[in-house]
């Protein structure tokens, strides 16, 4: 997430992020690299070799943090949390409640970042963004690649002994993961960004139909890929947990909101609660980011003060 974009080193605040028939497009992350536990990839799975760039306001970012937290990775991996606002030079960092300065590479920016990895680069400017204090490079900032590479690739330094990414369960994992990125995670964006009657439509329609199908599989098993949490309730817990509180209103995703689907609603309480990920969870840096980053969805930046959601309260997920 992020908006603004380098272009030939240069930064941008602005980018077009809709095609001409006012869809939301979002293009693909650009550094993929992979940390592997033998070194074979280049990037050897080291203490303290490596860095987190996140904000706890965004969903693909938490991710990260999900699985970090998780596997007990917070003494083998560093982190530091941007600003929850945007503005013209999009993420910030700062001393601020929640959020850090930037003690590795000490800028002030996020894109900085980035021309510290490459100076001419072209593209987005995203968090996550795993960095390598040793080779003083972006690793990797696709989410997705980031959990896997925390989940599998750092186990011999883990203080958690957990696996969310289990042999018998992967080609399952993965095509889960699929399923639900388009119509769920990126459809609230598809949904909130669109600037034609038509997308939003296409966007929001899809959208409640996938929330309807898990909700019915949410009904006949615990939880995404059967009777274990893995990477793909990870990826599904991030924006479901902000449905309520922003996607709802701010987006436009107002058909039902999850505390309406008994499943979904119970399984969200559940995932929460599970050990660590609270402490991954910061609503007040969410709707910071939402209504007062988008002006041209939330012209006003007025934050709404609720809605109240009890995400401690008993689940029936046993």
């Amino acid at each position: 997430m992020g908006l603004g974009i380098l272009k030939d080193g240069k930064w941008i605040s602005e980018r077009e992020q809709e095609d001409t028939e006012g869809k939301f497009i979002r293009p693909s992350t650009t550094f993929r690299n992979k940390i592997t536990a033998d070194g074979s990839s280049g990037f050897k799975a080291e203490p303290g070799r490596y860095h987190l760039y996140i904000s706890w306001a965004c969903p693909w970012a938490c991710r990260t943090a999900i699985l970090r937290e998780l596997k007990g990775l917070q003494d083998i991996i560093s982190m530091s949390v941007v600003a929850p606002e945007i503005h013209d030079n999009s993420w910030e960092f700062s001393d601020e409640p929640g959020s850090t300065p930037d003690t590795v590479n000490n800028v002030q920016y996020l894109w900085q970042i980035y021309l510290k990895a490459d100076p001419s680069y072209s593209g987005r400017v995203t968090v996550p963004v795993l960095w390598d204090k040793q080779i003083n490079t972006i690793v990797n900032n696709e989410s997705r690649e980031i959990i896997r590479i925390f989940d599998t690739e750092f186990d011999e330094f883990a203080r958690q002994d957990v696996n969310f990414f289990p042999q018998h369960l992967q080609n399952k994992i993965d095509e889960t993961i699929d399923k639900i990125y388009q119509p769920i995670n990126n459809g609230v964006y598809r949904a909130g960004f669109a600037t034609s009657q038509t997308a939003y439509d296409e966007a929001v329609t899809e959208l409640f139909t996938a929330l309807e199908y898990w909700e019915k599989v949410l009904g006949t098993q615990r939880y995404l890929c059967g009777d274990q949490i893995t990477e793909a309730d990870w990826c599904m817990f991030t924006t479901l947990f902000r449905f309520d509180a922003v996607y709802y209103v701010h987006f436009k995703c107002n058909i039902n909101r999850i505390i309406d689907y008994p499943n979904l609603w119970n399984y969200l309480k559940e995932l929460y609660q599970y050990p660590g990920v609270k402490a991954t969870c910061n609503l007040d840096h969410i709707k910071r980011h939402y209504y007062r980053s988008h002006p041209k969805v939330n012209p006003t930046r007025i934050v709404p003060k609720g809605p109240n959601i009890d995400f401690e309260a008993p689940h029936n997920r046993q």
